[in-house]
């Protein structure tokens, strides 16, 4: 065994000392923003499910209830009921007296049309606006106002006001004023209760709610009449509910939102004029009650205005929020749906391809090989790893042990095994890629295997692994690595996904030629695809990435080899699994970046950049950081909407995910056993990995350049497993 050695620089206390600080500051403004967009999106998502609160038509009515508490001739008298000041008084119409009235609104398709038919026979009415939607078309309250309407209030989000307490009740007015005030520089006195009807149906929960709302100054109107035409019953009908008997006077209740209104307009262009011929008139419901035309909107305070300013805006940027989180999730849902085709179509055809009879690389490749192991602080895995490299059953191996500068005596074990085809090379500290490309310059071979210090392989691995070489314009190979420890339940996970997601996956990037990633534990490079691609760079940290694409760019293939296995240990811990997975996921989108002036070149490296960046831009990064959304929709949807729905379509993606599990364990001979713990794998697991793309993400976007990190080891995978756990 040959050992080289390297003196080791002196480390700069003046340069060393103030990094940690500075590591910790930038690290704590990572976590803020982190938190800072997940508590936006939170919010949004809040602001958005209270606007858009689902609500029944307003004629339904709870069961029978005590009426003891509503004042004496209020359950017989009017439709409009003043309880300001402490008194309760009701107000009828005078009779051939019509005051038309609308709820639901504004609507961008309905209001219109209605205040349409209203100017063409010259008729006022009132229109009972809910705030969010006074948010999302301030210019139609306006126009109401404009053409001699008046507004009243219906609450902000349309809920059952007598199931709601106090302060929700306050909120619900005091929102809608808001709104009211910055559409039109107006506020509103008048109010209607959702789901109220006529005044003998007011209970002792009822009149509480009026009693309430009367003390903050508001007119709470019902009706004498329901038109119906939420039910749209036909034009005939509707005409018929909102007529009234004789000569009496009348509050009509009509709908200007919430469906299809066009039978609403039919029917007022018809009952207006009827109602006219018999002598009514038509009124609004300050004018009914003896007050001014403009007592039910006086001016608002400007303090009023711009609240109501700034709600609107919360509102529209939620609404803007939640279309854009719409599309996305339709985005989600077409990728996933397009990977999990195209795996079925082409990752099967890839595994019959390689497994038929007649397929060959071409002659069979028995020249010698250098196994490069960079190893730091590796004295836990180094043992198995090195004697399983150097006992492969490949003729003519050669075992190079890279050791960036370990103190725990990882030199020292490998010395001990006393193996005569392997060298050990202290290196002064340097990097991953740095004690790679030592290792591949010490190499006396043109064929090079690269393999991580705690990955061991089988017997066969190297041997299976360069036989693609035996086609001359293969200039790289990816092994098929697996997970060591897969005992507990956080490594079946991982075997999960080492086999769904990567090893699957490279069935397909082989097929499209566009593997984007030889993996550290287990690779082998030509040594002209080396020199051609510039060798290792310390320009990402994901550097087997970065050689991997620079290695297409120089015009040689990159393939995948199936049958060359080799078992990593994972991290056994999920602090440890953070730390990789944020260096891999971070390094690809480096990687990515830094290598997309392809999509401009010409010749091999145009191929790569026009074809291969989009696909893998698209399922390797895009589609892991859009993935989130069907958890966060999922969630959204159980509180908020349609909950079987909401299971429905989260059970049918996990079936998608069974499906292609099943099918990448099939494909590569393993056992079934670990995907009982798929179901949780996806509640659990991969909401961790959302977690760490997105600390990715925003780390990619603040700029950070890592240190080659180092995982606690625990030497659990010290020989080749027997199978799967």
């Amino acid at each position: 065994m040959t050992v080289y050695r390297a003196a080791q620089p002196a480390p700069d206390p003046l340069t060393t000392s103030s990094l940690p600080a500075v590591r910790r500051r930038r690290t704590a403004l990572r976590v803020l923003l982190a938190v800072l967009v997940l508590a936006l999106v939170a919010t949004l998502l809040f602001i958005e499910a209270y606007t858009n609160s689902g609500f029944a038509p307003d004629h339904e009515q709870p069961g029978a209830r005590a009426v003891g508490k509503v004042p004496a001739g209020i359950r017989d008298g009017g439709p409009i009921l003043d309880a300001t000041g402490g008194q309760a008084r009701s107000v009828r119409l005078p009779e051939r007296t019509v005051a038309l009235t609308f709820d639901d609104g504004p609507d961008p398709t309905w209001t219109p049309k209605i205040l349409d038919v209203l100017g063409r026979h010259d008729v006022h009415a009132t229109f009972f606006e809910i705030g969010a939607e006074v948010a999302r078309h301030p210019e139609l309250s306006r126009r109401v106002l404009a053409e001699g309407h008046q507004i009243g209030a219906h609450t902000f989000s349309h809920p059952q006001l007598a199931d709601l307490p106090g302060w929700r009740q306050r909120l619900e007015h005091s929102q809608t004023q808001m709104l009211i005030s910055y559409a039109t520089g107006r506020s509103t006195s008048l109010l209607r209760p959702p789901y109220s009807s006529v005044p003998d149906a007011i209970d002792d929960r009822d009149w509480g709610t009026i009693a309430a709302a009367g003390g903050q100054g508001y007119t709470t109107v019902l009706n004498d009449l329901d038109s119906r035409d939420w039910a749209r019953p036909g034009v005939d009908a509707i005409v018929k509910a909102a007529t009234p008997e004789g000569q009496a006077g009348a509050v009509v209740l009509f709908h200007d939102a919430g469906g299809d209104r066009a039978q609403t307009v039919a029917a007022l262009d018809r009952l207006i004029p009827q109602l006219q011929q018999r002598g009514y008139r038509f009124t609004t419901i300050a004018e009914a009650t003896g007050a001014g035309a403009g007592a039910a909107n006086p001016p608002a305070s400007a303090a009023a205005v711009w609240r109501g300013r700034g709600l609107a805006w919360s509102i529209r940027l939620a609404d803007a929020s939640w279309w854009v989180l719409w599309g996305l999730l339709i985005l989600v849902g077409a990728l996933t749906l397009a990977r999990a085709l195209l795996l079925l179509l082409f990752a099967v055809r890839h595994s019959r391809r390689r497994r038929s009879v007649t397929w060959s690389w071409g002659p069979p490749v028995t020249e010698p090989v250098t196994i490069v192991v960079p190893a730091y602080n590796e004295r836990t895995t180094i043992e198995p790893a090195v004697r399983s490299l150097a006992l492969s059953a490949h003729p003519g191996v050669e075992v190079i042990v890279v050791d960036d500068a370990s103190t725990d005596g990882t030199s020292e074990a490998v010395e001990a095994l006393g193996l005569g085809n392997v060298r050990v090379v202290r290196v002064p500290p340097g990097g991953k890629a740095t004690a790679l490309n030592t290792g591949v310059a010490l190499s006396r071979n043109g064929l090079i295997v690269m393999v991580d210090a705690d990955t061991v392989v089988e017997p066969d691995s190297v041997h299976r692994l360069v036989q693609p070489f035996g086609d001359g314009t293969v200039g790289a190979v990816a092994g098929n690595v697996k997970v060591g420890n897969r005992r507990g339940l956080l490594g079946k996970w991982q075997h999960i996904e080492y086999v769904m997601g990567f090893n699957l996956d490279r069935r397909l990037y082989d097929t499209f030629g566009c593997i984007p990633t030889i993996p550290g534990a287990l690779g082998a490079f030509r040594r002209q695809a080396l020199t051609d691609a510039g060798g290792l760079t310390t320009d990402t940290i994901a550097e087997d990435t970065d050689l991997t694409m620079a290695v297409h760019r120089a015009g040689w293939r990159v393939v995948y080899q199936e049958t060359a296995r080799a078992h990593t240990e994972a991290p056994a811990t999920l602090g440890q699994l953070w730390k990789q997975r944020y260096r891999w996921s971070y390094g690809t989108m480096q990687a990515i970046w830094k290598h997309r002036g392809a999509v401009r070149d010409s010749g091999p490296s145009g191929r790569f950049g026009r074809r291969a960046l989009p696909f893998i831009t698209l399922f390797s990064v895009l589609l892991p950081l859009l993935a989130p959304l069907l958890d966060i929709l999922a969630v959204y949807g159980t509180f908020f909407l349609n909950r079987t729905e909401t299971a429905i379509g989260w059970l049918a993606m996990l079936v998608v995910h069974a499906v292609t599990a099943i099918l990448a364990f099939r494909l590569d001979r393993e056992p079934l056993r670990p995907l009982w713990t798929l179901p949780l794998q996806q509640l659990v697991y991969r909401q961790v990995m959302y977690l760490v793309l997105l600390h990715s993400a925003i780390t990619a976007v603040t700029g950070r350049r890592l240190r080659w990190q180092k995982l606690r080891r625990t030497g659990e995978v010290d020989a080749v497993p027997a199978g799967g756990a």
